[in-house]
Parts: structure tokens; C-alpha cells; sequence
């Protein structure tokens, strides 16, 4: 039995939680709806620019994103 979560996971279940379909973060990453389905089945291994859009628009980690951290909380930002 698989009891981690997948870094898949992680994008779907974020959506999922914000009342989100797919086709709506697809147009916020400008990317088909297809393409993004493919990110959140782990058929298409996203890109760093998607996965930087990912963590800011969810106001979470990278390292969440792609499971290095079970914590949601994103870094401080040293701008």
C-alpha cells in the first residue's frame, strides 16, 4: 500500500482545495487544458517556470510542490 504523496498529488489536491478545475489553472499557466491534466497525472514532468507559477499562485514552497517538504509554508522571501 502507497501511503506517501506523490509530488503529482500536490498540484491536483491544491487545485482541488482552491475550488479550481483544471482547464482554470491551465489558462492562469497559459498552457492547454490537456498539458496540465498530463502535469497532475505525472504523465509530463512540469517545467521550472510552471512549477515557479505553481508555488506563487498557491502561496506555497517549491519544495512542497515537489514533495522535499511536507510543510505548505512558503519560504520567506529575501527581496
Amino acid at each position: 500500500m502507497r501511503t506517501e504523496i506523490l509530488k503529482y498529488e500536490r498540484i491536483r489536491n491544491l487545485r482541488i482545495d482552491k475550488g479550481l478545475t483544471q482547464q482554470e489553472v491551465a489558462k492562469i499557466l497559459n498552457v492547454k487544458q490537456n498539458t496540465y491534466s498530463q502535469y497532475e497525472i505525472g504523465v509530463l514532468n512540469y517545467p521550472l517556470d510552471v512549477i515557479i507559477q505553481l508555488a506563487v499562485f498557491y502561496k506555497t514552497s517549491i519544495d512542497y510542490l515537489v514533495g522535499l517538504t511536507d510543510n505548505p509554508v512558503p519560504y520567506e522571501n529575501k527581496q
